[in-house]
């Protein structure tokens, strides 16, 4: 038994992420990871409820209005009756990109840490490795205060932190332009 709990507890993850799969029965149209023209979404965007404004605000008027890349955003994507963790799952699902706008807000949210999560099972089970994850650093955090699974996507600089003045602002919404650029093939 304590075996078979360590397993549990050890694969929890892909555990859900398979389960969640098959319950959503990809309610949105199945798609090859290899076919970057099918997705629904460029990019997911994960966030918690406190940063809404900035997404709706900002991350709609700089990346859909001035780039036209399809954002995936749960108040206006996510189709009602369903549940929110089969609408997660098909979402990131049917996005190209998943960005989490990181505060310490985000960790203290359920649903945000589910979507990061859910967000790595599909880049290793679905989409062979490739990773499809992006940070943006929203606030300044200690590197103590942020998960260490997240840390290593840090070290491998798929991640940008918000700036406090104009001209470091150009460059955050640069580093995620190209990144979603970079995600779509040609």
């Amino acid at each position: 038994m304590t075996v078979i709990t360590s397993l549990v507890y050890r694969y929890r993850w892909k555990i859900r992420y398979m389960y969640y799969m098959t319950k959503g029965k990809y309610s949105y149209q199945k798609i090859s990871p290899d076919d970057d023209d099918e997705y629904t979404y460029d990019a997911f965007i994960s966030y918690s409820d406190g940063d809404r404004s900035f997404v709706l605000k900002d991350c709609i008027e700089k990346l859909e209005k001035e780039e036209n890349f399809r954002l995936c955003i749960h108040q206006r994507n996510f189709m009602s009756g369903q549940d929110i963790t089969v609408n997660i799952t098909n979402c990131i699902h049917a996005s190209r990109t998943t960005v989490c706008l990181i505060t310490s807000k985000f960790f203290e949210s359920y649903y945000c840490m589910f979507e990061f999560n859910m967000a790595r099972m599909e880049s290793i089970y679905s989409r062979h490795g490739r990773n499809i994850l992006f940070l943006g650093f929203y606030e300044q955090l200690q590197p103590k205060e942020i998960p260490l699974v997240m840390l290593e996507l840090v070290q491998k600089e798929s991640y940008i932190e918000y700036p406090n003045d104009d001209q470091g602002n150009v460059v955050f919404w640069e580093k995620i332009k190209e990144t979603l650029k970079t995600n779509v093939r040609a």
